[in-house]
């Protein structure tokens, strides 16, 4: 299974308090932390929901 690197671009002040808890779910603590994730359906509809927020790359 392939793996996504999601990396935090832009702030979480002024968001709502449920992205705020998506990216800490994500593991995202900080502005420009990358974290790696297994491509599945639950972290891509995470990654969906705060895709203003961060950046995605696919790796193998």
């Amino acid at each position: 299974m392939s793996k996504i690197l999601v990396k935090q671009v832009k702030s979480q002040i002024n968001c709502p308090q449920t992205q705020k808890r998506t990216l800490v779910a994500l593991g995202l603590k900080r502005l420009g932390q990358v974290v790696e994730h297994e491509n599945s359906s639950a972290i891509l509809g995470m990654v969906n929901k705060v895709k203003h927020l961060v950046s995605v790359e696919e790796t193998k």
